[in-house]
């Protein structure tokens, strides 16, 4: 049951993208390349709105998720927005930040990414896959959406999101 959701949210992601690829040669294949590496890497699947509550918006794909992560000891974390967005999102970023952010989890202001980000993972991209994966974040349509703001451990979210329980 699991799996078969899994795959359905994965399949919808895949036809409903919106891809602002439209010119030809080495620019549009590099773009097409991070589209494809956001998918299969389930961008959508952390960084859309509605995701975590069964309906993911679409028209808003990768502009964050108002659902949070609880991680014992540090705090709630709320994926952030990845469109282009300057206020909002990676507007601000650079394709250089991008990628140390994707394969190092260091943001351009030096903090560590939370650990559910699976940077860890992502730190085995090529030079040119995390290239062209920052490229396409940048050539999407910004959408402005903030996302609920970290919170702390010892802090009351207002937001909601998902914890890991362990049975007593």
């Amino acid at each position: 049951m699991r799996q078969a959701m899994l795959g359905a949210l994965i399949l919808i992601g895949i036809a409903t993208s919106t891809t602002v690829i439209a010119q030809t040669g080495p620019a549009s294949e590099k773009l097409r390349r991070g589209e494809y590496l956001a998918t299969i890497m389930d961008c959508s699947g952390c960084h859309t709105p509605g995701v975590f509550l069964g309906k993911p918006d679409m028209q808003r794909r990768l502009a964050g998720s108002e659902v949070g992560f609880q991680i014992p000891g540090l705090g709630v974390f709320f994926p952030p927005n990845l469109t282009p967005d300057k206020e909002t999102g990676l507007g601000s970023w650079s394709e250089a930040d991008i990628v140390k952010a994707v394969r190092q989890g260091v943001r351009p202001d030096g903090r560590t990414l939370a650990p559910v980000m699976p940077y860890h993972n992502y730190s085995r991209l090529t030079d040119a896959d995390a290239s062209a994966l920052a490229a396409y974040l940048k050539s999407l349509k910004p959408i402005a959406n903030r996302v609920p703001a970290i919170v702390g451990p010892n802090e009351k979210a207002t937001a909601p999101y998902l914890s890991v329980v362990m049975p007593q």
